[in-house]
């Protein structure tokens, strides 16, 4: 069991990954996350944002106004996984048509069976 599985199960789920590209341009507000991060949950994002925030790779800032106003930031070891987390969005961007041609001749193709292959 490799010790960092947990942390890189975190920094590879979908909105982990989409919570810290919006982050990188500068502090958001709870709702303005929401907004760009199209179709999560309050809850979800809640919950992405506190793990973020556990593992030290974002900060949350309360300003004392009425209404309260709380803000989200990358922290040095959040902006550190910036970077890698770029490189993977681009290969997806860039790769996306072949893979979308790959999972279509995979669906269309008939089956040849389901057994397992044997080892030989």
């Amino acid at each position: 069991m490799c010790p960092c599985r947990d942390l890189l199960d975190m920094v590879a789920s979908k909105w982990t990954a989409l919570a810290i590209g919006a982050l990188e341009e500068g502090p958001k507000r709870f709702g303005e996350l929401k907004r760009r991060l199209e179709g999560i949950s309050q809850k979800m994002l809640t919950q992405t944002l506190r793990t973020l925030e556990r593992d030290g790779l974002v900060t949350r800032t309360v300003y004392p106004s009425v209404p309260l106003r709380v803000e989200y930031e990358l922290t040095e070891l959040g902006r550190s996984v910036t970077e890698p987390l770029a490189a993977l969005r681009s290969w997806a961007q860039q790769n996306y048509e072949s893979v979308a041609e790959a999972r279509e001749t995979f669906d269309n193709a008939e089956p040849l069976g389901l057994e397992p292959a044997t080892a030989r």
